[in-house]
């Protein structure tokens, strides 16, 4: 399990005991957070790289550099997500190089989360615009921006000389270049919950999801249209 967490005491040691009986190893990448979010997890028995991270994207490959499983299940610090869902994840893991969460089945969006209309419908219109410029692969995509997934860690490598985003740009990018290997992914409906302690660093307002969603679907066509 590995997770990128900037000030996010108030929720780190509930994520760490919720699925530390269910992984190997838990890999926190904590951007020198000063609430003492690195003390924390390593009081609950996760690994800790600390460093300057220049944001999202940059801590959580650190992260995955730093795990050692056959499978790396990417993860919030924020209680968002549960690990009540990473059965469902491993059960796709074996049809599947690559298996993302989706937060905007309605269903499963419980009251109080940070998923809006206008996130909600933000989200799967972008995700719509990544799946039809890969559709010789018939993907099929609902959220651009979901963090719970797992990945195959030879996956992983084959992808890892192309990851360059730094910032949430980086979930959009993992998926791309999964297409551009013509590897397969599969998307599944996952929980999602009102997060606990500090406000999403790239959804809290519409500018913020505005902001959000051009880096996303700037990356998207520069790989499409072979640009770096």
């Amino acid at each position: 399990l590995v997770i990128p967490a900037y000030n996010e005491a108030a929720a780190i040691g509930h994520v760490i005991e919720d699925f530390t009986a269910k992984v190997d190893e838990i890999v926190i990448a904590d951007n020198h957070s000063p609430d003492g979010t690195g003390a924390i997890a390593r009081e609950k028995g996760a690994i800790v790289v600390s460093d300057h991270y220049a944001g999202y994207g940059e801590a959580l490959r650190r992260a995955l550099d730093t795990a050692t499983g056959d499978i790396l299940i990417l993860m919030e610090g924020d209680a968002s997500f549960t690990a009540d869902d990473l059965p469902k994840i491993l059960a796709y893991m074996r049809d599947a190089d690559m298996v993302i969460g989706t937060r905007t089945t309605k269903q499963m969006i419980e009251q109080g989360a940070n998923m809006d209309a206008f996130l909600r419908w933000g989200n799967v219109m972008a995700a719509k615009v990544l799946q039809f410029l890969w559709i010789d692969q018939e993907p099929r995509f609902t959220d651009l921006g979901c963090t719970y997934r797992g990945i195959w860690r030879d996956s992983y490598l084959t992808i890892r000389p192309q990851l360059q985003g730094k910032g949430p740009e980086f979930s959009p990018e993992m998926m791309v270049e999964v297409l551009q290997a013509r590897r397969k992914i599969i998307e599944i409906p996952v929980t999602y919950r009102p997060r606990i302690g500090d406000v999403s660093k790239h959804s809290a307002t519409k500018i913020a999801v505005l902001k959000t969603g051009f880096k996303m679907l700037k990356l998207i066509f520069a790989r499409r249209l072979g640009l770096r």
